[in-house]
């Protein structure tokens, strides 16, 4: 049984009902992802500041057909994207991760992913230095800072930022993603980025996507009358956050025992009531804690006292 911010379990002098993981989560620490900032290659240090075609440990999207380089000058479909170096001498940029970015033209199907099998470069081999997993019990998010409007973009363009995994065919499939779309209101400059989330909810055991490897997208979804212009972007960051759980009820003829199990050092209020539909600031506090080791157990008594709900409130 779950309440909006808590995890619940019930309890009384002769059973005790289910256990459910918390609803609100714990930062447990950032997801390393390489080359999140697109320092690398190094891109020149002076006119045009720029590298097309490649970022390092990022792979290009594959020319979706319908573009063909002998129709826009022989320019290769790679070459819209690439890196570029954040120059005072050009639309300086005062919000950069390091010191240079990614752009990517808002083009249809234009696009990097990022996955543990992915290849970037003329490289044949997968690097594997994006190693993570969705596992089961985390939820993610995945924060990318944008600036839209370059080029002379048309409002309603869209940027399609997602996190995804491969399946048995190695196709990509999405799990969650979020569609930026350009318009004065949302870049009222193009000289600071603004920061855009991707959302996965707490893993479960029975989801396709767990214990399977976390891949990133960044992809044009620009339909084909509102082409045009660049996307500049920067700051992938992805974040691991646990949901706390309630584990190991225990029941004798005068306690009610339980253990709280979260990250190490997290404070929580238990908090009981009768009745779960009674109003949460209507339910009776049992005191607080903080679960320094991560694991730590609860017991209340319960002699005489019928059926009665539990709390574990995280601070």
């Amino acid at each position: 049984m779950f309440g909006k911010n808590h995890s619940i379990i019930g309890g009384c002098a002769w059973l005790c009902l289910l256990l459910a993981p918390l609803a609100s989560v714990i930062h447990a620490g950032t997801v390393a992802v390489p080359n999140a900032s697109f320092e690398a290659p190094l891109a020149p240090r002076e006119s045009p500041y720029t590298i097309p075609g490649t970022a390092e440990q990022w792979q290009n999207i594959s020319n979706p057909g319908w573009y063909n380089p002998t129709d826009f000058g022989g320019w290769p479909w790679e070459y819209l994207t690439g890196i570029f170096y954040n120059s005072t001498n050009q639309a300086f940029i005062d919000n950069l991760d390091g010191e240079q970015a990614l752009y990517l033209f808002a083009d249809p199907g234009v696009g990097f992913f990022q996955d543990y099998n992915s290849l970037s470069g003329t490289n044949t081999t997968p690097s594997h230095a994006f190693n993570a997993t969705f596992e089961v019990g985390s939820a993610y998010d995945l924060t990318v800072g944008v600036i839209g409007g370059g080029g002379g973009m048309n409002p309603g363009a869209t940027l399609q930022l997602g996190l995804y995994y491969r399946e048995a065919l190695s196709n990509l499939v999405l799990v969650a993603t979020t569609t930026v779309t350009h318009s004065a209101g949302t870049f009222p400059t193009n000289t600071h980025l603004v920061d855009f989330q991707v959302h996965v909810p707490t893993v479960q055991a029975g989801d396709p996507w767990a214990g399977q490897n976390i891949g990133i997208q960044l992809l044009s979804t620009t339909a084909f009358e509102l082409a045009g212009g660049y996307w500049d972007v920067d700051n992938v960051r992805l974040v691991k956050t646990l949901a706390p759980t309630l584990l190991n009820p225990t029941v004798t003829t005068s306690n009610f025992t339980f253990t709280v199990q979260s990250e190490p050092g997290r404070p929580f209020t238990i908090l009981t009531a009768t009745n779960i539909l009674t109003v949460s600031s209507n339910w009776t506090s049992l005191g607080t804690f903080t679960n320094v080791t991560g694991s730590t157990n609860f017991s209340d008594s319960i002699t005489n006292m019928g059926q009665r709900y539990y709390r574990a409130q995280a601070l």
